[in-house]
């Protein structure tokens, strides 16, 4: 058993995302050194609750660390991520990438030229009910896969109107880049992470910049309309090699009922994952008389957040780059979100190229 307490951890970024990562690491017996942040409240709050040094310059934490978190807002991915890969440390970095293409192709170049590593923050793999059907796959349960048709819809949640969130400057879009990155990613790594050719992408905002907005709860505080000029919902038919296929259908808020669902298609069997859910197999059969079988998937409960970081620290306790996550993934799931937003301004397909 890697002992990841022989990582020394620090966190980059001492807000409320900066506060989860950081305590899901303490409860799994990291080694957490300190953290570093801009702003002095965010710093007492962090020292208080973790007993830990904290600090204004990111390069003091780098002085005394092994590895980093890096929870920042997406724009300033790029500086904490290179700056540590510089100083030979390892990175797990939250999703996106980076807040451009241009910011994460900067990074991939750091990553491939550090001795540390840079692991990107998709969680939602990690979870049990996926690395069944991952399993599935390998084995070739679902014969030759065709298509994944990924939602990841919400009713009514536009972050805190005003946040980094909903700033294009800072954020470098809305809810494609927030929470359409993990739709992309896992129908990505569903299918196998195959080459991506083209994409052909709609974004909306409809929603987010409307005074009479209307929601029963938000996350953090609502600064009115003016705080919003990102996209609130997509759409978008990704193509990749083999004519494997991904539909992409993502929203912050638009007026129907909220899904989280992704349906995995083969030529032998199908499935259907629903975070939090469960997983159905569906599947034919002829023994008898012809038939339809829909299985239910039963797996012990799991927290992706956890799983992936404990990943992350085992790796970086053995010097071992992961398979897992890895730098260039992240960069194609960068190039697929900027080729949407390239079709939607154009109005035209567009080829994604490496």
């Amino acid at each position: 058993m890697v002992d990841i307490s022989s990582v020394r951890l620090g966190i980059v970024g001492l807000g409320n995302i900066g506060h989860h990562h950081a305590e899901r690491f303490v409860d799994q017996g990291a080694n957490l050194v300190g953290g570093v942040d801009i702003a002095e409240g965010a710093r007492a709050s962090f020292a208080d609750e973790f007993g830990v040094q904290t600090y204004e310059n990111h390069h003091d934490l780098y002085e005394e660390v092994d590895a980093v978190a890096v929870t920042t807002p997406n724009k300033f991915h790029e500086q904490y991520v290179v700056d540590a890969l510089e100083d030979g440390l390892d990175v797990l970095v939250e999703k996106p990438l980076a807040s451009t293409l241009e910011a994460a192709e900067r990074i991939t170049e750091a990553a491939h030229e550090a001795d540390g590593f840079c692991m990107v923050g998709f969680h939602t793999r990690f979870d049990n009910r996926v690395e069944v059907i991952n399993g599935y796959r390998e084995k070739g349960r679902f014969g030759k896969l065709s298509h994944v048709e990924a939602n990841y819809i919400r009713r009514r949640g536009v972050p805190g109107r005003g946040s980094w969130f909903t700033s294009k400057e800072v954020a470098g879009g809305g809810a494609l880049i927030d929470i359409g990155v993990h739709a992309v990613d896992l129908s990505l790594y569903l299918l196998g992470y195959p080459e991506v050719e083209e994409v052909s992408g709609v974004t909306r905002s409809q929603f987010g910049g409307r005074d009479d907005y209307t929601y029963i709860q938000m996350w953090g505080e609502d600064q009115g309309s003016e705080g919003f000029n990102v996209d609130d919902s997509a759409t978008a038919l990704i193509r990749c090699a083999d004519d494997r296929t991904i539909s992409l259908e993502v929203a912050w808020a638009v007026n129907r009922p909220k899904k989280q669902e992704y349906v995995i298609r083969g030529t032998e069997s199908g499935a259907t994952f629903r975070p939090g859910e469960g997983v159905t197999f569906h599947e034919s059969g002829t023994d008898g008389a012809g038939h339809m079988i829909e299985s239910q998937i039963e797996t012990a409960n799991s927290d992706p957040h956890a799983a992936e970081q404990t990943y992350f620290l085992e790796h970086s306790a053995v010097g071992e780059e992961p398979e897992r996550n890895t730098v260039d993934q992240g960069l194609t799931v960068q190039r697929v979100l900027d080729a949407i937003y390239r079709s939607s301004e154009t109005g035209e397909a567009v080829a994604v190229e490496d």
